[in-house]
């Protein structure tokens, strides 16, 4: 077998040229298979700006750039496939050992940038390993001396800490159980929720691991940006998904009589910001009428509303069929400042990171004690003004 090796990797990132690849065998024994599957006229072409093969009645042809060999043998094909190494190697990855899984297949050319970079100049970073984050994920991509590649895959928190440092894992499905509670304990019922806890690593995976480890973490993501890339999301949008609702969540038709549709903004704004949850939302209203809320940024679309939304749409729903009433209560602009502060980190999860001795912040502990007891010790300070008297 020919050898394609030449300079260091450093070298040939520096001079441009395409760095050094040991073409195993079964790369070339693909590419010569896939050229004599060719029907004369067609052209295999071996990534963006890389040479283009075909086979004719006099035996095999290459163009590079400009140039076109024509009459080749296998002998010959194979020597401009050595000559090319890191094109062939990269497209026996990517065509074959990638599998025939489109998602998984778009996937892994996205996360080493392969619609959008030279070989060349990808190989080389390769080298080094490429770094792109899905989610709360870090997945890095590196290849060897023959262009086979290994990921890894772990909480962006814990980008650059050392392997040694996080409990290593090697089967995919084990993300199932890592990934059900946070770092607090705390069960997880949305899984694209910004809470995934971090200490763990899963290194040295093909490229089937890889996609199986990601989609477990994160179901359904891959195979929806795939679908979105490809033109063929499916989006439920609002009306549609709750006409399906039946039985206890069937309620929620009831909250929609053709009013506007303040009330999905609300619902939107509360479960479908980034802090909440890593998916963009590209659900609206319905087909026609889009919110008043950003969808958010995440890389991986929202399709439908989810079980979070549904089920928590269908409590909104009972408490806003409740009757308004007007309440009168005497608070200090202060205590109108604290009841903000108050509602406002209990929004945002941010109860925890209030210190104790902070009572310069409004959602203190000490601070919510005190009015508490100034304001509801031993009677109801809410009570309607429109309430009929205790005594009627």
């Amino acid at each position: 077998m020919p050898d394609a090796s030449s300079d260091a990797d450093g070298d040939d990132a520096a001079s441009g040229a395409a760095p050094s690849i040991t073409l195993p065998d079964e790369a070339l024994d693909a590419l010569l298979s896939a050229v004599d599957a060719l029907d004369p006229g067609d052209e295999l072409e071996l990534g963006a700006g890389g040479p283009r093969l075909s086979v004719g009645d006099g035996g095999f042809a290459v163009a590079t750039g400009d140039e076109r060999h024509a009459g080749l043998d296998e002998d010959e094909l194979r020597e401009v496939a050595s000559e090319h190494a890191a094109a062939v190697a990269d497209w026996y990855f990517l065509d074959s050992v990638a599998g025939d899984h489109p998602p998984r297949r778009a996937f892994l050319r996205w996360l080493e940038y392969a619609d959008e970079t030279e070989v060349g100049e990808r190989y080389a970073a390769l080298a080094d390993g490429v770094v792109r984050e899905w989610g709360q994920l870090a997945i890095t991509v590196a290849r060897d001396d023959r262009g086979e590649r290994t990921y890894e895959v772990r909480n962006a928190e814990e980008a650059d800490a050392p392997v040694d440092d996080l409990k290593r894992y090697d089967d995919p499905l084990d993300a199932r159980r890592l990934v059900k509670f946070d770092d607090d304990g705390r069960y997880r019922p949305l899984k694209t929720a910004p809470t995934l806890p971090t200490g763990w690593v899963f290194a040295d995976l093909g490229p089937r691991e890889a996609y199986e480890a990601v989609e477990t973490i994160y179901p359904a993501t891959i195979e929806n940006w795939h679908r979105e890339r490809e033109g063929e999301l499916d989006v439920s949008h609002w009306r549609e998904t709750m006409e399906r609702q039946t039985g206890i969540y069937g309620v929620i038709q009831t909250w929609d009589r053709d009013e506007g549709h303040e009330h999905v903004d609300w619902v939107a704004e509360a479960c479908c910001a980034d802090s909440q949850c890593l998916k963009r939302r590209e659900w609206e209203y319905d087909e026609e009428t889009d919110l008043d809320v950003d969808g958010g940024d995440g890389v991986f679309p929202c399709r439908e509303p989810c079980s979070v939304v549904v089920s928590a749409a269908r409590q909104w729903t009972k408490l806003e069929g409740e009757q308004s009433h007007t309440y009168e209560i005497e608070l200090t602009p202060s205590e109108v400042e604290q009841i903000e502060a108050i509602v406002d980190a209990v929004a945002e999860g941010r109860t925890d990171d209030i210190r104790e001795a902070d009572v310069y912040e409004g959602a203190n502990r000490y601070r919510a004690r005190f009015l508490r007891a100034k304001l509801f010790g031993d009677r109801d300070p809410f009570r309607p003004v429109d309430a009929p008297a205790e005594d009627e």
